[in-house]
């Protein structure tokens, strides 16, 4: 993977609100060209010695690998979790305009 390939940034918020306050300052940063935020969701997981069952939302930033490091340390400044849920994932091929524009929005 080069700095220029385009990834996917999988991330989980509280709510809605706090997913689209952190999706806004990303794309207005330039840290990342979209944000999808997908509907609620449970989580079930294990925190502390626990297993928590949590409502929860999902997003999505599409960006640059090269900006990950960046973008992650923005969502923990901005973020409720102690420990945010933060993964890069490799974008792969697609819509050659579509990847063209992403590349565009986080330069």
């Amino acid at each position: 993977m080069t700095a220029d390939d385009l990834v996917f940034v999988y991330m989980t918020a509280a709510s809605p609100d706090e997913a689209e306050r952190i999706g806004r300052a990303l794309v207005e940063e330039r840290l990342a060209a979209c944000i999808n935020i997908l509907g609620p969701m449970t989580s079930i997981y294990r925190w502390e010695g626990a297993v928590e069952t949590a409502a929860e939302v999902a997003f999505i930033a599409k960006t640059r690998a090269s900006l990950v490091d960046t973008l992650t340390a923005r969502v923990k400044a901005l973020h409720g979790y102690d420990v945010p849920c933060i993964v890069e994932l490799p974008a792969g091929r697609g819509n050659p305009d579509y990847l063209a524009w992403l590349r565009r929005e986080t330069a």
